[in-house]
């Protein structure tokens, strides 16, 4: 079997760059590994630069369509005050606001979209087990499915399977791990009408938890120290009740719900990139290029800003059936930026706030007006978290319209 493009990995970066690879003409293949896009505890933070490309591709209405929450406000409570972050309201964008969806509607909205497109084909529980290589050239992959293994060959192979990608480690490559103070406990508990509307993160000496309204509950992310997952597991699911509980004193009771750790999650927080994102004949994007820390929660973003910079500057070459590896290096070069701010950013979080707050030793401070609220300060905090660095627009070529409606995506 052959095609122009196969893109490993069914999450935003490829969903994305199928969709727009797809919309130009450019036959393309993408390959997901799992059944389905169900995957509990995945980020799901649509920001404003996404919600643009969206409107772009004329699915904003779509989109706007699936049960969703809007956050115009990220607000920090300490023990003194509560701190106002950004306030999106004041961005000036069409959609000033972070839109909370669950990922698996976010996927399933993108594939069904590009299965309106005769050149796109979707292939579920397909697992890549190695690459095709020719005179040191990549020309496709090795994958597994429920019928055995096949060979699917392509004029360009993308990664963009994950952080612990699997295209990645064929190729022999190897990010750059930029560490990480923490890790994500992830769980739920019941909300209440009178309860906070807004997303918040909660600091405390020795503790950190973020809270996400989803409207009928509460998604939270209570941070830990490092590899300390096991040692609170030891401890006991009580340790994890009483630290809700002192962190959150109005859902204490709700607390006690949690009965086990089977109902919790943990995510082990990356942050790193790749030196190199090409070979010849190869490119990867999106987490498998750069696993992003969930401070600022933008991960998805910078994702699919990657695969609309890559669709943008690969749909004409991929239809003319050459793709030089100059091209893909200077791919890598546009997206090297916001990549390297960003982490920057990050990582000054982590050192400045989050690590000292996991150790115990958070420095007390009670600001005189929410930094959200300083003209220069608060534009550029909501300009970073609502666009990011250098924010890609669909400049993509179009083949033609839609050939109608999508038709049913996978569960």
């Amino acid at each position: 079997m052959s095609t122009t493009c196969v893109i490993a990995g069914g999450g935003p970066a490829g969903a994305m760059l199928a969709l727009l690879l797809a919309r130009a003409g450019v036959q393309v293949t993408l390959l997901e590994k799992h059944a389905d896009f169900l995957r509990d505890f995945r980020g799901d933070t649509i920001h404003p630069s996404t919600l643009q490309v969206l409107d772009e591709l004329g699915l904003a209405e779509e989109f706007h369509r699936l049960p969703h929450r809007k956050t115009y406000n990220l607000e920090l409570w300490t023990d003194d005050q509560v701190i106002q972050v950004a306030l999106l309201t004041h961005l000036k964008a069409k959609y000033p606001y972070i839109a909370f969806v669950p990922q698996w509607d976010f996927l399933k909205l993108l594939t069904a979209a590009a299965q309106r497109y005769p050149s796109f084909r979707l292939v579920m529980e397909a697992e890549v087990v190695g690459l095709i290589r020719e005179n040191g050239v990549v020309r496709g992959v090795r994958y597994r499915d429920a019928e055995g293994e096949h060979e699917l060959r392509a004029l360009l192979t993308v990664g963009a399977d994950g952080r612990q990608s699997d295209v990645r480690r064929a190729a022999g490559l190897v990010p750059v791990e930029r560490g990480a103070p923490m890790d994500a406990v992830w769980f739920r508990l019941p909300r209440e009408q009178r309860d906070p509307k807004d997303t918040f993160l909660r600091v405390s000496a020795g503790h950190m938890m973020v809270a996400i309204n989803r409207e009928t509950y509460w998604q939270l992310a209570y941070l830990i120290p490092k590899g300390a997952y096991e040692s609170l597991k030891a401890e006991g699911i009580e340790t994890l009740r009483a630290s809700v509980g002192t962190l959150l004193p109005f859902m204490a009771r709700r607390a006690e719900g949690l009965k086990s750790f089977e109902e919790v999650g943990v995510l082990r927080v990356l942050l790193n990139r790749l030196r190199r994102w090409h070979r010849p004949g190869l490119l990867l994007i999106g987490d498998a290029a750069h696993a992003m820390s969930p401070v600022f929660g933008v991960g998805i973003n910078l994702a699919v800003q990657d695969a609309v910079a890559a669709a943008n500057l690969l749909a004409g070459p991929l239809l003319a059936g050459e793709v030089p590896e100059s091209l893909l290096r200077r791919l890598q070069r546009r997206r090297m930026i916001p990549t390297v701010i960003t982490q920057f950013a990050q990582r000054l979080v982590q050192n400045r706030l989050i690590g000292p707050a996991l150790k115990g030793a958070p420095r007390r401070v009670r600001l005189p007006v929410s930094p959200a609220r300083l003209p220069v300060v608060g534009a550029l905090t909501r300009r970073f978290i609502g666009f990011g660095v250098l924010p890609e627009h669909v400049r993509s070529p179009v083949a033609g319209p839609a050939t109608g409606p999508a038709p049913a995506a996978h569960p």
